[in-house]
């Protein structure tokens, strides 16, 4: 049994493509999956299949909420592996006295390039600073996530990739469930 961190983008923001999440962990279950766990409203759900390649169990979840729910909803399929190199390879960590409420983190769809960093065109949003990591492109925004243009539909517009953000407690808590599981 493998277990897969599936990040949903985009439901149950402001009112649109809501679904509750026992009614998710239901539909996951019918079609395969054990031990479904979800965390907060914001569609995080650890899943365990035989299925070891991420992208499938991905695949699957996306065709089934589009069956069961009718939203288009993309899907990141991330490792333990992942969220563990959040805390090693964050380089906003090692400042002093940083605010993790202004840290984000992008999972993005596939690993980028190192050339990446350029298309990004980071610094015209300065304050806002980001670096790459793999799959990962860590954020740290000068105000709040809510009040900058470098989001995830600026990111997968530039890089044309699928990317969903999570804040910095979010992935606290999501490697603390995957550790405990």
């Amino acid at each position: 049994m493998t277990t897969h961190l599936a990040l949903l983008r985009g439901i149950n923001v402001s009112g649109h493509s809501m679904i509750k999440m026992e009614a998710l962990k239901t539909t996951l279950e019918t079609i395969g999956f054990q031990n479904v766990q979800t965390y907060i409203q914001s569609g995080n759900v650890f899943v365990d299949t035989e299925e070891e390649n991420g992208a499938a169990v991905g695949f699957k979840i996306k065709q089934e909420i589009f069956k069961i729910f009718g939203y288009e909803v993309p899907v990141v399929v991330i490792k333990k592996e992942d969220l563990e190199a959040c805390f090693k390879k964050n380089s906003f960590l090692k400042e002093k006295d940083i605010d993790t409420k202004k840290l984000y983190v992008a999972f993005i769809s596939t690993t980028l390039q190192s050339t990446s960093m350029n298309d990004l065109k980071i610094s015209q949003f300065k304050p806002d600073e980001a670096s790459i990591d793999g799959n990962k492109i860590f954020i740290k925004y000068a105000v709040g996530a809510g009040k900058t243009r470098f989001d995830q539909k600026y990111i997968e517009k530039k890089l044309n990739v699928i990317a969903t953000i999570r804040n910095w407690n979010t992935v606290t808590q999501l490697l603390k469930m995957y550790e405990e599981r």
